[in-house]
């Protein structure tokens, strides 16, 4: 059976499967430097935070089942940084490697560019990600620098690598 994705937009019903593909990688993953897995309340607040503004929450459907999300978020709360959005990506583990992030990032980048008031998108990624940058560079974002040993997870520090794209 081949995998049908469909992404749309993301709705206060998906919150807790949002939450628990965001929670694995913080329990499994380094794709967020999160220690502590966040609550359904956290997550609410989180979540009433997209769908306005430029900060949209897309999540890919892989045969209706929520299998992963995108969102463009605020980068930094100084007004100066309006036009500039966080992109991040998650996809849950049994969904990955068949395109969903690949849609994900085509159709959010779309929005992004669709946006007048965005002017930038940044990414920041974990070192050592080689799937994530692979996808940032599909989509020619620039590499803009490395910040060394900047947290710590699992008992080792970690890089993270800055990505740009100007829409």
């Amino acid at each position: 059976m081949s995998n049908h994705i469909i992404i749309r937009r993301g709705n206060r019903q998906d919150i807790p499967i949002l939450l628990d593909i965001y929670n694995y990688e913080v329990v499994h993953g380094v794709a967020t430097l999160d220690i502590h897995p966040r609550t359904i309340e956290e997550w609410t607040k989180w979540y009433e935070a997209h769908n306005i503004k430029n900060h949209p929450l897309l999540v890919a459907l892989v045969n209706d089942h929520v299998a992963g999300y995108a969102t463009l978020s605020e980068y930094r709360t100084k007004e100066a940084f309006a036009s500039t959005v966080e992109l991040s990506i998650y996809v849950a583990p049994q969904y990955r490697g068949i395109g969903v992030a690949n849609q994900l990032m085509a159709d959010i980048l779309t929005m992004a560019k669709e946006d007048t008031t965005i002017h930038l998108v940044v990414s920041v990624i974990t070192a050592g990600n080689e799937a994530s940058v692979a996808l940032h560079n599909k989509y020619n974002f620039t590499f803009c620098g490395t910040i060394r040993e900047v947290g710590v997870k699992h008992g080792q520090y970690l890089d993270i690598e800055n990505y740009t794209l100007l829409v």
